[in-house]
């Protein structure tokens, strides 16, 4: 049997104002910064140790991974940043607020936005600011691979060449690997490893900074998965993030 462990970053400060991320690199909240040390010391406390570690390029995730792995005394890991775990572009809905953008746009096409698997929101003009073409990070890719705008499928397309490729070779390998990522990354892989539908993907929230392990077989093929820690906690998290592009009542 085989376990990896994936963990979304703890609380960014455009969760805490409730805007769209996506690639836009903000950073933790003091919120964030406990809830990555929580679940270094949960990860620590049940037993868990690594020796290989996976994020994103975005800081969010790669300062909750630092504070994990900080925690539990394991910051001499090699640490893998892979531009393809990045966070689903949100194109020309970045930086705006989702509740204002509910209200003006209706929670049900917000919905779509955020969660429809094949519908992106509308992309960035490729001279907007907020375009990714001369960021440092992705100096290596070639413009056509760098988004404007991602739905759901764009991502999986972009994150499941790095499971095949990076992922699953070091996990048969025998590495024990903990993926430090986001909401959207993590919904790809759990959708290929659950086999979850392109319609039912649509109601998986993934709760910030909270640990989720899964038991692969030896084809790796999940066995069960499951979150460490307080499950009422967890539980509360997850509806907070499902509450996030809705409207606020007047």
């Amino acid at each position: 049997m085989y376990k990896i462990v994936f963990m979304r970053h703890g609380e960014s400060t455009w969760n805490l104002e409730n805007r769209f991320t996506g690639w836009t690199d903000v950073d933790l909240t003091e919120k964030g910064i406990a809830e990555a040390r929580s679940a270094g010391k949960v990860l620590k406390d049940n037993g868990f140790s690594f020796d290989l570690a996976y994020t994103s390029v975005l800081k969010r995730a790669v300062r909750t991974l630092w504070l994990t792995l900080d925690e539990m005394d394991l910051m001499w890991l090699p640490i893998k940043n892979d531009w393809r775990l990045n966070e689903r572009h949100y194109g020309a809905l970045q930086g705006l607020d989702k509740g204002e953008t509910a209200a003006k746009y209706g929670d049900q096409q917000v919905l779509v936005w955020r969660r429809s698997y094949d519908v992106p929101p509308p992309p960035l003009a490729a001279d907007d600011e907020r375009a990714s073409f001369n960021d440092p990070r992705y100096a290596g890719l070639a413009r056509e691979q760098i988004p404007l705008t991602e739905c759901l499928k764009d991502t999986v397309a972009r994150v499941l060449p790095a499971w095949n490729e990076e992922l699953a070779p070091a996990i048969k390998a025998g590495r024990q690997i903990l993926v430090s990522a986001h909401g959207n990354s993590l919904r790809a892989l759990i959708k290929m490893l659950d086999g979850i539908s392109d319609e039912d993907i649509v109601g998986l929230n993934i709760p910030n900074g909270q640990p989720l392990v899964y038991e692969l077989d030896a084809d790796l093929k999940p066995i069960r998965h499951y979150y460490l820690g307080d499950q009422e906690a967890i539980a509360a998290a997850m509806a907070a993030v499902a509450n996030q592009g809705k409207a606020k009542a007047a």
